[in-house]
């Protein structure tokens, strides 16, 4: 298990494309490495489906204190989940949600962010009958952990008549501030034990270790001190050992192969360098980490870029009295393969290499931060080895509290005049920034700021758009819907017709979500200044036969239409046409279908009037059900005499 569950989404969604123009279909790396949850302990995953959630319980190993958990939740349908970093709380969290029954509502997170003026993450208003919520405070800072503990006190007496049910993850190093009317709430679990995590995720995946292979002494000193997330690294690397090396191995092989991929090099790295005396080897040991496996021209280039960048002063030697990249590469104990790529030798030194640099260099972190940008501009370096190199660069920048660094390159690279080429880069570079569970919500939060800036060009709007939809959406869709809204809003051509399809695609694939967007269409349609593209989404989303027989969708689709009615005939004829269609082919509907048309003009006797001329209109182009259709447009005048309260002729609906 881990503290790096995600989050139920109903679906997951695919690229979209609208208007003209070349489209980028790719899944950026940190989406591509966890588009399945495959452990227990890996990094929060993209989406986590019933069948995700499903493969996530077969591997999961209940903590110390579980049953205490369950307990809590079942009697008062909230509780406040706290435990020690490691010990697996946001797994656990999804675990008790998932075991709940969902027969009715969905299991979502709340969103971490207060988007468009919101008053408070907990809003009553978006939660329906069975929904199962969560909420990860676990990264919150203490100005507003409190804040959210005063309004989870009121938030709480609405769960109740909805059968809803919340789990907190709480921030364990803020214990001290807990409430004291919320206490009774929480409930504190402890870390599984890692053997027995082991086997559960080796036996998941057919391979059955004996007692004896277990009690391997290097494997008992692993399992003492790694976090649950490498133990289920350990267990996916003993299965792929399983699965290359093939019939002539057995586990004390692959136990001994995966093991040695997880050894830490920090203390030999640590010593290499320090014994290290040349300015340029040193800058060849960090180019070679970040550019790990690419061609020795790459490294070279690199190493080269990092000595400018560091003003270090030009080697004044005659180029052939000079060493040959072929022994700088011996002399750092790397190899060049076959492939003519180069490598260390030693398993993990290059992920060793990088940490001690951005570690113990934090003087020279910007000045890393620039050159890794130039060394992205080589025409040679690609797709593979650029993907590698911006997991690498991200890797340091958040692991050492610089999400700054990341938004500065995604600003750059969409700013470019070669952006197109800098699109998957930049996206690749905001998807992992989502994905981290410490500075997730700081990029969710810029990704706000920047879909509704005025000044935000069309070339980051276009990153924004993909990572909203392939990289946000799945783990965060309220906030990826609010953020895909702004840019259709404000997107130009190109960029704004793709946002439009996005956010309708997201809108479409959940029923939640479907009315979350009505409720934003719908809302301020008279002040509002983009009402003529929110009409345009409106109209494209509205589905006349969608949750129709709820009072509270029929309530939504009628103000979105009594604004769209407004607009200029040809603007809505069409969808007018498409509605009363519906009548006719679902009979059983006509009654409310006819009622939110009816509404929507029911203060404009014009408007009533414009609808009217269209409905006959649309009646007199039949090819066929001619009855229908004449009996439908005569209910409608019926419904819109009744709504301005107008005596019509009794009509037996």
């Amino acid at each position: 298990m881990t503290e790096n569950a995600g989050t139920y989404v109903h679906e997951s969604h695919g690229s979209v494309h609208g208007g003209e123009g070349p489209q980028y279909n790719f899944y950026v790396a940190a989406a591509a490495a966890t588009s399945r949850l495959r452990d227990q302990a890996g990094g929060r995953p993209r989406t986590i489906s019933r069948a995700d959630r499903i493969h996530l319980y077969q591997r999961f190993v209940d903590p110390p204190h579980f049953t205490r958990v369950r307990e809590v939740l079942r009697e008062a349908r909230v509780v406040l989940l706290d435990g020690p970093p490691g010990s697996g709380r946001r797994a656990a969290a999804l675990m008790l949600l998932h075991q709940l029954p969902d027969s009715q509502g969905s299991l979502h997170e709340l969103p971490d962010t207060l988007d468009d003026s919101a008053a408070s993450v907990f809003d009553a208003r978006e939660v329906s009958t069975g929904d199962r919520l969560l909420l990860d405070l676990s990264k919150a800072e203490e100005a507003r952990y409190v804040e959210m503990q005063r309004q989870l006190s009121a938030f709480r007496d609405r769960l109740s008549p909805l059968d809803a049910h919340l789990v907190v993850v709480l921030p364990h190093q803020l214990g001290y501030l807990l409430r004291d009317d919320l206490r009774h709430l929480s409930a504190d679990i402890g870390r599984p034990n890692s053997r027995h995590v082991l086997a559960r995720h080796l036996r998941c995946e057919d391979i059955e270790p004996t007692g004896s292979d277990l009690d391997n002494q290097d494997l008992r000193a692993f399992l003492a001190r790694a976090p649950l997330r490498k133990v289920a690294a350990l267990a996916d690397g003993i299965r792929r050992r399983r699965d290359t090396d093939g019939a002539d191995q057995r586990f004390p092989q692959w136990l001994a192969a995966a093991l040695a991929d997880e050894h830490d090099q920090a203390g030999r790295v640590a010593a290499d360098i320090a014994a290290e005396e040349s300015g340029r080897r040193r800058a060849l040991l960090l180019s070679l980490a970040m550019f790990h496996g690419s061609p020795p021209s790459t490294i070279l280039h690199a190493t080269n870029a990092l000595l400018k960048a560091l003003s270090h002063p030009d080697d004044e030697t005659p180029r052939l009295d000079r060493t040959d990249l072929y022994a700088e590469f011996t002399a750092v104990r790397a190899e060049v393969d076959a492939d003519g790529r180069v490598s260390f030798g030693l398993p993990g030194y290059d992920s060793a290499v990088r940490d001690h640099f951005w570690t113990y260099m934090p003087d020279v972190r910007g000045q890393l931060r620039d050159w890794f940008q130039g060394c992205m501009s080589s025409p040679g370096l690609g797709p593979a080895e650029r993907k590698t190199a911006v997991a690498r660069f991200a890797e340091q920048g958040l692991r050492c509290q610089r999400p700054e660094d990341l938004r500065a390159l995604v600003e750059r690279w969409a700013r470019n005049d070669a952006a197109t080429r800098y699109v998957p880069d930049a996206a690749q570079l905001l998807a992992l920034g989502l994905s981290d569970d410490q500075h997730g919500r700081y990029f969710r939060q810029q990704i706000y700021d920047w879909s509704t800036a005025a000044d935000t060009n069309e070339g980051l709007r276009h990153v924004l758009v993909l990572v909203c939809s392939e990289s946000m959406a799945p783990t965060h869709p309220d906030q990826a819907l609010v953020r895909l809204h702004h840019l259709a809003r404000r997107g130009r051509a190109r960029t704004g017709a793709t946002a439009q399809e996005a956010v309708l695609s997201l809108a479409r694939s959940d029923n939640r979500l479907y009315e979350l967007m009505l409720n934003r269409l719908s809302a301020d349609k008279d002040q509002n200044m983009w009402a003529a593209r929110d009409s345009t989404l409106f109209l494209a989303l509205a589905d006349p036969i969608r949750r129709i027989r709820s009072s509270r969708v029929r309530a939504l689709l009628a103000q979105g239409w009594s604004a769209a009615l407004r607009r200029p005939d040809e603007r809505w004829t069409g969808h007018v046409s498409h509605w009363l269609s519906a009548c006719v082919e679902h009979a059983e509907h006509r009654g409310h279908v006819l009622e939110v048309l009816a509404t929507a003009c029911a203060t404009d006797s014009r408007t009533a009037g414009r609808l009217y001329r269209a409905a006959r209109v649309w009646q007199r182009a039949a090819d066929g059900a001619v009855t229908e259709r004449a009996d439908t447009v005569d209910r409608l005048l019926h419904a819109i005499d009744t709504q301005q309260g107008i005596e019509s002729y009794p009509y037996a609906v």
